[in-house]
């Protein structure tokens, strides 16, 4: 069985360091897999391949006949990177720039390779029906949420649950994404608990990870001994080993604000 999985958040919560993080891991325990990057902003795959790839948007409106290798990247221990894309910011729909692009996946039959992990990296603030595609359309069994504790990023992992229980989707659980706030670990606990789900592993604020990203790696790959590296190690295989997924109830807004002042 291969384990498709959707990572969501909101933009700049870590995602994409977490995605990278963790594709690294599994590829280092002998894993094949296929990492999609769903954001616009096309830089999900950056730490694994070293420098930006091309955008299946971009390819196919250069050339309309592309095939795989033009937008399919072997990049860190044979990890497969694609990245979605996206229109010129302020013309088009971003959401449409992912489903062009599982489209034309399906199509090249790159989810019928040899794979054991497909991950995708989805942002989590846009509530536009593109950007559901992975979960709607059963690319992906299921979600984790990155979240800090922060209240917006709190909102936003609700928001996303939200849409979880729309669609009927799975709900492995939370990672939290330290920001060092007050109470921090004890916040997105309780969160978790409150929609009816468990966090999964905890990624403590550290330099040694923006010093990796800078130079286009991933901690694990730079600093595979580090403390840092374990914890991304750690996450991984709780997210392999989860057998919890939950079909999680979201907070309203204002018992979501009651929450979180409740720390204050």
């Amino acid at each position: 069985m291969i384990k498709k999985i959707a990572i969501y958040g909101k933009g700049g919560i870590g995602k994409s360091t977490t995605v990278a993080n963790l594709s690294a891991v599994w590829a280092n325990d002998d894993l094949n897999c296929l990492v999609i990057g769903c954001d616009p902003k096309a830089d999900t795959t950056r730490t694994l391949y070293g420098k930006r790839i091309p955008t299946v948007v971009r390819t196919i409106k250069e050339n309309k006949k592309a095939g795989r290798d033009d937008f399919v990247f072997k990049g860190y221990n044979d990890i497969l990177c694609v990245e979605s894309g996206g229109p010129e910011p302020g013309v088009g729909c971003a959401g449409r720039g992912v489903i062009v692009a599982m489209k034309r996946l399906e199509k090249l039959g790159v989810f019928d390779e040899d794979l054991d992990v497909v991950i995708y990296d989805v942002l989590g603030d846009v509530v536009c029906g593109g950007f559901s595609v992975p979960l709607r359309e059963k690319y992906a069994d299921e979600v984790v949420i990155v979240t800090s504790g922060e209240f917006m990023s709190l909102y936003a992992a609700n928001n996303i649950v939200r849409g979880i229980k729309k669609l009927k989707g799975n709900l492995t659980g939370i990672v939290c994404n330290c920001r060092n706030v007050d109470n921090e670990e004890e916040i997105v606990s309780e969160f978790a608990k409150r929609i009816g789900t468990h966090v999964l592993g905890t990624i403590h604020r550290s330099n040694l990870i923006q010093d990796a990203e800078l130079d286009a790696k991933t901690v694990v790959e730079k600093y595979p001994e580090s403390d840092e590296a374990q914890e991304y190690r750690d996450l991984s295989s709780s997210i392999m080993h989860n057998k919890e997924p939950s079909l999680p109830e979201p907070m309203s807004d204002e018992e979501l604000e009651d929450f979180f002042k409740s720390f204050l």
